[in-house]
């Protein structure tokens, strides 16, 4: 069990994190998602024990990161959001000095990162400086699982890696946690949200819901219409300028629209951008989606 009670931590004038509280069971997939500057990397800081919080307590399967650390530090693999590996050091020999680091070697817990390691040990000579992003994301995966941790801590690992080694991240950290590891992981993308269990969804320092992805979706109530238009800019200011519109934001290549009337139609929405000489193709009522959510709820908010 981790738990997090009222953390605060400020930068100057920045509250990084304010008053967050929050507990994350044993064997979860736990996500935090928000956008960049929302506070992430530093509450992850605190529970590697890499920052002390300015206030409030931190447990961590019953250690304390800040009076513990030395113990913390054996019972987690971190992964940090920039790649931080000896780039001179080949693929073998990074894996190697992270064995040894922790004490033990890559054959004893080898199993762990069997199914990771054989995607890129073709290439276990080449420098880590001249991978890919997605080889440089197997092989930092594979050098935090290397001592078997109890808590696999992964800050935005996906970030700036293509779509396909993206998905195939997402189904390591499902067959890992089939195996009894704790994975708590950060991320700006909203898609990957429902591939946890549950997620607190960050901004600005705060959490504004924790829940399963499926049960945040369903707690959307209000109708939601998507746009497409042909000048996204000039339809967003004028969807904004009026009187009924609850919320509008780009999603892609359409708007996404919310009304403040539960009972208004399509045909109502398409009459005012019609009489605001807007070219549009259709608007149609949707499902939303996570990101609708996390949208929907900093809007309340602020």
């Amino acid at each position: 069990m981790i738990e997090f009670k009222n953390i605060h931590k400020s930068f100057e004038d920045v509250h990084a994190v304010d008053d967050v509280s929050l507990r994350i069971e044993e064997g979860e997939l736990f996500g935090f998602i928000g956008p960049d500057g929302a506070g992430k990397t530093t509450l992850f800081r605190m529970l590697n024990s890499l920052l002390i919080p300015d206030e409030g307590q931190i447990n961590l399967f019953g250690l304390d990161p800040v009076k513990e650390y030395k113990k913390v530090r054996q019972i987690i693999g971190y992964m940090p959001g920039k790649f931080s590996l000896y780039y001179d050091l080949s693929i073998e020999e990074n894996l190697q000095f992270f064995a040894t680091v922790f004490g033990t070697t890559i054959e004893e817990n080898y199993h762990l990162i069997e199914d990771i390691y054989k995607q890129i040990e073709p290439f276990k000579k080449r420098p880590a400086g001249k991978l890919s992003g997605g080889m440089k994301q197997k092989l930092a995966l594979s050098c935090a699982l290397i001592h078997k941790p109890r808590l696999l801590l992964l800050d935005e690992p996906t970030t700036g890696v293509d779509a396909v080694s993206r998905r195939e991240f997402w189904e390591m950290l499902q067959k890992l946690k089939e195996k009894g590891i704790t994975i708590v992981v950060s991320t700006p993308y909203m898609d990957e949200a429902g591939l946890c269990d549950r997620v607190a969804l960050m901004q600005n320092g705060k959490i504004h819901a924790v829940a399963p992805p499926s049960e945040i979706v369903s707690q959307f109530s209000d109708p939601l219409y998507t746009i497409k238009v042909k000048n996204n800019y000039k339809s967003l200011q004028a969807l904004r300028q009026w009187e009924f519109c609850e919320n509008v934001y780009p999603f892609g290549e359409t708007l996404h629209y919310l009304d403040k009337r539960n009972n208004v139609s399509a045909d109502v929405i398409e009459a005012y951008l019609s009489s605001q000489q807007l070219t549009f193709d259709k608007v149609e009522m949707i499902q939303p989606d996570i990101e609708d959510c996390f949208i929907a709820l900093t809007h309340n908010v602020g």
